[in-house]
């Protein structure tokens, strides 16, 4: 996140912090339902086109969802941001999402929610 995509100049902290300082006071609840509340919803398909299971990493609450072959989530970023609601970086099996508004959900394509390490293969992160 430090890195500006457009230009390559470095964010400052106060750039980064000022969407979580902007959105924080909103926050009644740290529910998938309270992050909502805060509006301004921006969503982001994320479908996996592979052939093997592909981690969705999310951050900055840092969870991890997968997604086998041919499934899909939304990742859909709530508040509000000075740039863009979202940076993706992707690497082999896994795609990171950062919501630069601090606060976003993942969803199944009916809209319930997706729980954090949905489908993670024994042994990752323990």
């Amino acid at each position: 996140m430090s890195e500006n995509g457009d230009t390559g100049e470095r964010l400052t902290i106060d750039q980064i912090m000022e969407p979580l300082l902007t959105n924080m006071p909103k926050v009644a609840e740290y529910s998938p339902e309270g992050i909502a509340a805060l509006g301004n919803p921006i969503s982001m398909l994320v479908h996996n086109t592979g052939k093997t299971l592909l981690e969705l990493f999310l951050e900055p609450s840092g969870q991890d969802y997968w997604l086998q072959p041919g499934e899909t989530f939304t990742v859909t970023s709530y508040g509000h941001w000075t740039r863009q609601p979202f940076e993706v970086a992707h690497e082999p099996d896994c795609i990171t999402v950062w919501a630069t508004s601090w606060y976003a959900t993942v969803s199944f394509r009916d809209g319930s929610e997706v729980p954090g390490g949905h489908q993670r293969p024994a042994g990752k992160y323990t």
